[in-house]
């Protein structure tokens, strides 16, 4: 049996967790998560932390043996090529996470969150793109109040990404959160009745 699988991507604090929480609870579909897979990627005592702290030195260890987010962040968001060997290192795990996770769902649809669908070249694992967008200004400002971060942080996390524009036009769906929730939800609810 063919399954579908819907990657769910997007920008930044665009409103992708917004849109699986919805279809989690109202549709009751599975959710499978690449942020979660990155997270266990570099969980305490992992050889990819370790591959990690060996190229960045111990202060990328907090004292509690987990990864520090933001000394990463800062060296990953400013220097293009330590994000992609960051990535080259992750991806893969979680690619796996994903294989593993499908093959042992009963579920006939699932969804896939991947932020960096377009940028870690996976989608080869869906069947559907759905694209969550909004203006550049809302992501900004949402991710600014998010993540308590400075404009030009913010800045650096948005444009280490595809252009909203370009996923738009390579999606089979744009979901667009610029308006109200209501209006979010009401046109989730008319692609899934296309989509399932």
């Amino acid at each position: 049996m063919n399954k579908n699988l819907i990657g769910l991507t997007g920008g930044i604090a665009t409103g992708k967790s917004t849109v699986a929480n919805y279809l989690a609870t109202a549709y009751n579909l599975p959710i499978l998560d690449a942020d979660i897979y990155a997270r266990d990627a570099v969980s305490v005592g992992s050889p990819i932390l370790s591959q990690i702290a060996e190229k960045y030195g111990t202060e990328i260890i907090l004292h509690d043996g987990n990864l520090n987010r933001a000394k990463l962040g800062e060296i990953i968001f400013n220097q293009p090529e330590e994000r992609d060997w960051v990535e080259s290192v992750i991806h893969p795990y979680v690619r796996n996470c994903f294989d593993q996770a499908i093959k042992e769902s009963s579920a006939n649809t699932l969804i896939l969150v991947i932020p960096l669908l377009f940028e870690a070249n996976l989608e080869s694992l869906v069947n559907q793109i759905w694209v969550v967008s909004c203006s550049a200004q809302q992501q900004q400002q949402r991710l600014i109040e998010r993540n308590n971060l400075t404009p030009e942080q913010a800045a650096a996390r948005i444009n280490s990404q595809l252009p909203i524009s370009e996923k738009i036009a390579r999606a089979d769906v744009n979901l667009d959160n610029s308006s109200t929730l209501e209006s979010l939800l009401q046109q989730i609810d008319l692609v899934i009745r296309k989509s399932i």
